[in-house]
């Protein structure tokens, strides 16, 4: 008689948290050093310009950065601040959406809404970690107006920051941060569920299964439309620039939070002014999308030949 056999029941697979690697922080930071050097800093300065002079034209407002400067007034706010925050915003995103992800499958929640949930922490990480000042400085850079106007000499970047320390400390270098970590918030939450949906009709309409790849092509337009669909909070975007504007304006409140600045701008401008730099916005979109997919498989390469690691993040 033959030995009765024995079935082991399937054991669960065990859930492990995927360790956060030199390469990935690496490939992050240089990804989003080439975006915002590139056309990255001279898009987010349209908008922010077009943002904070509601009432410009999209010529006039490129009137205006040129006149800053020239070329170089589309490079405003890039050293050091934009600089800063595109070599750490992507370390911080890593780590913490690394493990909200993770604890939120441990609690049971599907991939797609435990992606969303690291996403959204880690926005807002962002958001409070490095991005509040970042985009605060860069913000006032562009927006305050020139002294050399009435015979005084400019401020530099490291003068102006810490004038503004003096006068309102650590608030008011962070002026506008919670503006900045819903809009982050938003942005990745949106941006992840509109990529996914965007891929899938990719996939109904090309007949490819889920487990099949989609072309480098069809993700670039699938993330293409994820970030340019997201731009429906750019309400949060004019806020958060009007509440960091250096612009001077008695009506203003002299308190400003996301709701009186709400009103205040809606007062003043409309529906239309909410929405004011959200062309700019959705170019940045579409720009950031092909560095970080298109150039981002040839970055996994080069990072791994250099670190000698392989590359897991999904920048």
């Amino acid at each position: 008689m033959s030995a009765p056999t024995t079935v082991v029941a399937d054991q669960p697979q065990k859930l492990e948290k995927p360790p956060v690697k030199f390469s990935n922080l690496l490939l992050g930071a240089g990804l989003n050093m080439f975006e915002v050097t590139t056309l990255g800093q001279p898009l987010e300065v349209t908008k922010t310009t077009m943002a904070a002079h509601r009432g410009d034209s999209f010529a006039s407002a490129l009137g205006r950065i040129w006149s800053r400067g020239g070329p170089l007034g589309f490079y405003q706010g890039l050293i050091p601040w934009a600089w800063i925050e595109a070599s750490t915003k992507g370390a911080v995103l890593l780590f913490v959406a690394s493990e909200a992800e993770f604890y939120a499958r441990r609690a049971g929640a599907s991939d797609f809404v435990a992606g969303i949930s690291g996403g959204v922490t880690g926005g807002v990480a962002q958001a409070y970690a490095t991005m509040g000042f970042c985009t605060c400085m860069k913000t006032v850079e562009i927006t305050k107006h020139k002294m050399a106007a009435t015979g005084q000499a400019a401020q530099g970047t490291w003068a102006t920051f810490m004038d503004i320390y003096r006068k309102e400390g650590i608030r008011g270098i962070n002026r506008g941060v919670n503006a900045v970590a819903i809009r982050q918030m938003t942005n990745w939450g949106s941006r992840f569920g509109l990529s996914r949906l965007a891929e899938q009709g990719i996939r109904d309409f090309t007949g490819k299964s889920a487990s099949e790849k989609l072309s480098a092509w069809e993700k670039i337009l699938a993330s293409g439309l994820g970030g340019g669909l997201s731009a429906w909070n750019q309400p949060i975007e004019v806020i958060r620039v009007e509440m960091q504007s250096k612009k001077e304006d008695p009506n203003r409140p002299k308190k400003m939070t996301v709701g009186n600045t709400f009103n205040y701008i809606y007062k003043q401008n409309g529906i239309k002014g909410l929405y004011r730099g959200v062309a700019p916005r959705i170019g940045l979109g579409v720009w950031q999308t092909i560095c970080m997919v298109a150039l981002g498989d040839m970055a996994k390469t080069y990072v791994e030949k250099l670190t000698g690691e392989t590359v897991t993040a999904k920048h």
